[in-house]
């Protein structure tokens, strides 16, 4: 990088001209602010900006969310994924509320401390809302950096972040928050994966790896984690017009959500009978087969209609129209659409 003072001039004039209007953008209230950086981990701008402005209007502060039962707010997240990210957010705003007298505190040590508070999120929150001189180092972050200073290191290493982190704190101007955000800006709408729009840089002059010819080999990412593929056989159970839910572990992927009974792909039908203590009539074929991603796990699902024989427990069976009423992934949402629509 050829000079860092304008360097860090040129990306805030081009941020202050450019930035995409947000609501979060809107306000300084760490709360707000807080949550949209929980909410914009692993999801899209574009999937957020409603999620925010339903979520913000129900629970528009601190002591409305401490004092919200888990499931209600889990309810304003349905679809977002990632449902860790609010069982700690609503854990660590109660504690907010309880151990600060509702105030985020504007220490950061103090910030990193609530549960669910990463390094990441401690700076984007303390510098965006507060103006403290932290950076916020995330994966646009750690591809710009790699190609300002054509920089091989390896963002999978355990030392990436520290390396990272020390690069911004370098160029870092007094308006630590704004800098932040427009690095974050830069990597996510010009210095992108594939097909950089370098043309369009504002910084391309401090390129290093634009001049030598190396950006689309940047950054280096040494490890890769091989995502598994589960099969599963999801049964939608019927009886008297009702239909089966149950409830997943507290903890776990999706812990405390609810879905259709779920087996791997080769159990016996006496194996199912036996673990739901019912019997039943399973249709021969699925009627319809769905793939879900997470991030280290892939689900392959066939999904089969059912009819409980007999006597059961009626406490497992909800009438359709009660589906709103509990929190299911965005898989099981699928299939109750699916299997709606066609009984009509």
């Amino acid at each position: 990088m050829l000079n860092k003072q304008q360097f860090s001039q040129h990306l805030l004039d081009w941020f202050y001209k450019n930035k995409r209007e947000m609501p979060w953008r809107e306000t300084k209230d760490p709360y707000k602010i807080w949550l949209s950086e929980v909410m914009l981990q692993q999801t899209q701008v574009n999937t957020v900006k409603p999620y925010y402005l339903k979520f913000t209007e129900r629970f528009p502060d601190i002591l409305t969310l401490a004092s919200a039962d888990i499931d209600e707010v889990s309810k304003y997240w349905e679809g977002l994924g990632y449902y860790s990210r609010v069982r700690n957010f609503h854990s660590a705003v109660k504690e907010v509320q309880d151990s600060y007298d509702g105030i985020i505190p504007n220490d950061p040590e103090d910030f990193l401390k609530l549960k669910g508070v990463g390094p990441y999120t401690q700076g984007a929150v303390m510098s965006i809302a507060f103006n403290h001189q932290i950076p916020a180092v995330d994966g646009n972050v750690y591809r710009v950096f790699s190609r300002l200073d054509n920089d091989d290191y390896d963002i999978s290493s355990s030392s990436a972040r520290r390396h990272f982190e020390q690069k911004v704190m370098d160029v870092m101007p007094e308006a630590a928050g704004d800098f932040n955000e427009a690095l974050m800006e830069l990597g996510a709408t010009v210095c992108t994966p594939k097909s950089p729009l370098c043309m369009f840089c504002p910084v391309q002059e401090h390129c290093e790896s634009y001049r030598a010819g190396t950006v689309e080999l940047l950054p280096v990412k040494l490890k890769k984690i091989k995502k598994k593929t589960e099969h599963w056989k999801v049964l939608v159970i019927m009886h008297d017009d009702k239909i089966y839910i149950e409830q997943r572990p507290d903890s776990g992927l999706l812990q405390s959500m609810w879905q259709f009974p779920m087996f791997n792909i080769d159990t016996h039908q006496d194996t199912i009978e036996e673990q739901l203590n019912m019997s039943l009539y399973i249709e021969a074929d699925p009627f319809m087969s769905l793939k879900h991603q997470f991030t280290h796990v892939t689900w392959q699902m066939e999904v089969y209609r059912a009819v409980a024989l007999g006597h059961v427990d009626d406490a497992k069976f909800i009438d359709i129209e009660e589906k709103e009423r509990f929190n299911f992934p965005v898989s099981m949402t699928k299939i109750f659409k699916k299997y709606i629509d066609e009984l009509k």
